[in-house]
């Protein structure tokens, strides 16, 4: 099945000054790398990007740096989606007139909505504009789960493209791709989970280790979308310790001290998020030079 964002999309950090304030600097260098390494598309002011903590000035901001970063040489997808509907669409029409290419929308968190409001939701920021939409389904952070038959419904939909699953069963994402049809494509919301949700009909991964080991995770993906199951699962195994290292701690704090020590400086995260630990660290740069060797 075809991949409408490409099989490798980097669930981007938002950099941080010295200040604490975003580094817009930094944000051209990072997606400058990312590219370079790999990815063919960035989602920005997710919650690996620290999305809660960022007001809307700087989530423009940043959709409008990124675009310009990367011109047509990735795709970049804009993390619109909030708990309030109509903030959710304001925010996906900026975007759009900044130049992004598509909208990620997470499941509305803390309010709990029906899955009947979760269909409504989702169409009104489909019908928002005329940019694609990719799905983000992540209970364990949301306390609610789009099911299989709301999916299924929201996949009819023209402007709804894809879902993110990081829902974390294997049984319910081959379920949802059987409903979908060729209506919606799956992508891996967790970098453990990659070749088996490819193995089921995913189409790619959004990727939080791809910071650190594009590379090998494009080589992945490109593996497990040409059928080469001995080679993604050569590449699964010796990615699967980073993809575990960088979970240790709540994300993005491990992934942004790593990038701190390991590649350039992006600064700590903003609270209630904080540092993460020296022990940490060093289990991600002993897991890196595994994956690095594949």
């Amino acid at each position: 099945m075809d991949a409408p964002f490409g099989r490798l999309l980097t669930a981007m950090i938002t950099p941080f000054d010295a200040e604490g304030a975003v580094d817009h600097g930094r944000v051209w260098e990072l997606a400058h790398h990312l590219v370079e390494t790999g990815s063919d598309g960035l989602v920005v002011a997710g919650s690996t990007g620290e999305s809660p903590t960022l007001s809307d000035e700087e989530k423009v901001a940043l959709f409008r740096a990124v675009v310009e970063a990367v011109g047509s040489r990735a795709r970049v997808i804009a993390g619109t989606g909030t708990y309030d509907t109509a903030h959710s669409v304001e925010l996906t029409q900026r975007a759009e007139a900044v130049g992004c290419h598509a909208v990620m929308a997470v499941t509305p968190y803390y309010n709990r909505p029906s899955q009947g409001g979760l269909v409504a939701h989702f169409e009104a920021i489909a019908g928002a504009s005329g940019l694609p939409v990719m799905l983000y389904n992540i209970p364990a952070r949301t306390g609610r789960r789009i099911e299989v038959d709301t999916l299924a419904r929201l996949a009819a939909h023209p402007g709804i493209v894809a879902v993110k699953d990081a829902v974390g069963d294997l049984a319910f994402t081959t379920e949802t791709v059987g409903a979908v049809g060729d209506g919606m494509v799956v992508y891996s919301g967790d970098d453990v989970n990659t070749l088996p949700i490819m193995a089921v009909g995913g189409v790619g991964v959004v990727s939080v280790a791809a910071h650190l080991a594009g590379r090998p995770i494009k080589r992945l993906v490109e593996a497990a979308a040409a059928g080469d199951l001995a080679e993604a699962r050569r590449l699964h195994q010796a990615l699967a310790p980073l993809c575990r290292a960088l979970f240790l701690e709540p994300n993005p704090m491990p992934v942004k001290a790593a990038m701190n020590e390991l590649w350039e400086p992006v600064g700590e995260p903003r609270l209630p998020l904080v540092a993460a630990s020296a022990a940490t660290v060093a289990a991600i740069r002993e897991a890196l030079a595994v994956a690095q060797r594949a």
